[in-house]
C-alpha cells in the first residue's frame, strides 16, 4: 500500500544522500523526493524576485505561493525539478543559492509549508526522501530511517568537484568554510534541526562510492523486512 514502506534518509550537506536516494528509489520501484531540491527552489525563487531571506514573513508567504514539481526526463532518466512551471534543475545548484539555503530551512513558516507538501506525497507513494529532518519531523513512523555522514573534507570535496564541472569558479577552501557554517545553521536552527533520530541507521560515506551505500541499504531493509514477517 502507498506509503507503508517509505524510507527516510538524512543527513549533513555534502554526505550523498541525493545520490543515494535517486538509486535506492530506482532500484525499489519507489518514487524520489529531494527536500532539499524543495527549499532551493523557494531560495532561488527569492533572490530572482529581491526577497530579503532575513523577511520571515514575505519568504512564507512566497512558499505559500509557489509550486514544486518533480519530473523524470524519459531520455536521460534525471530528476527535474520546475518551480511555478519552470525548469530550475541547474539554476538550484547554484553557489548563491548554496549560500542562503540553510536560512530559508529554518524559516518556521516555509518549513511549514514545504512539511504539508512532503507529507501529502509519502501518503500517495511509497517514497524515498531525503533531507536533514525526514526521519525525526517529516516522516516520523517511517519504516526505514538512514543518517548518512561523511567527513567535512570529503564532504567540501565533493562539492567543490560538482561546482567546478559546472563552471563555477570558487576555491575548495571557501567550500569547507560553506559547509561548516550550513552544518552550524542546520544542527543549531530552532524547528526541525539536523538530527540523528535513535533508530535511524548511520553510513560513513567518506569511503564508499554511491552504489557500495545503496547496496548496503537495500540489504538492510530486506534484512529488516524479513525479520518482521518471520
Amino acid at each position: 500500500m502507498p506509503g507503508k514502506g517509505n524510507i527516510a534518509i538524512d543527513g549533513p550537506a555534502g554526505a550523498g544522500k541525493s545520490t543515494v536516494a535517486k538509486l535506492v528509489a530506482e532500484k525499489l520501484g519507489y518514487i524520489y523526493i529531494d527536500t532539499g531540491a524543495m527549499y532551493r527552489a523557494i531560495t532561488w525563487k527569492a533572490l530572482v524576485n529581491k526577497i530579503s531571506v532575513e523577511d520571515e514573513i514575505r519568504m512564507a508567504r512566497l512558499a505559500q505561493n509557489t509550486v514544486i514539481d518533480f519530473y523524470v526526463d524519459i531520455q536521460t532518466k534525471k530528476q527535474l525539478i520546475f518551480c511555478d512551471g519552470q525548469d530550475v534543475t541547474e539554476e538550484i545548484r547554484s553557489p548563491e543559492v548554496s549560500k542562503l539555503v540553510s536560512h530559508v530551512a529554518k524559516i518556521p513558516g516555509v518549513r511549514l509549508v514545504l512539511l504539508k507538501q512532503q507529507q501529502l506525497l509519502a501518503t500517495k507513494n511509497n517514497v524515498v526522501m531525503d533531507g536533514r529532518d525526514i526521519g525525526s519531523n517529516v516522516l516520523p513512523n517511517a519504516p526505514f530511517k538512514f543518517f548518512l555522514t561523511a567527513s567535512v573534507e570529503e564532504r567540501a570535496r565533493r562539492r567543490f568537484l560538482e561546482l567546478s564541472n559546472k563552471g563555477y569558479k570558487i576555491s575548495q577552501a571557501d567550500v569547507v568554510t560553506e559547509i561548516i557554517e550550513r552544518d552550524k545553521i542546520d544542527q543549531e536552527r530552532s524547528v526541525a534541526p539536523l538530527v540523528k533520530t535513535s533508530d535511524a541507521i548511520e553510513i560513513d560515506t567518506s569511503f564508499l562510492k554511491p552504489v557500495e551505500v545503496v547496496n548496503k541499504i537495500i540489504s538492510i531493509i530486506n534484512r529488516i523486512s524479513e525479520s518482521k514477517t518471520n
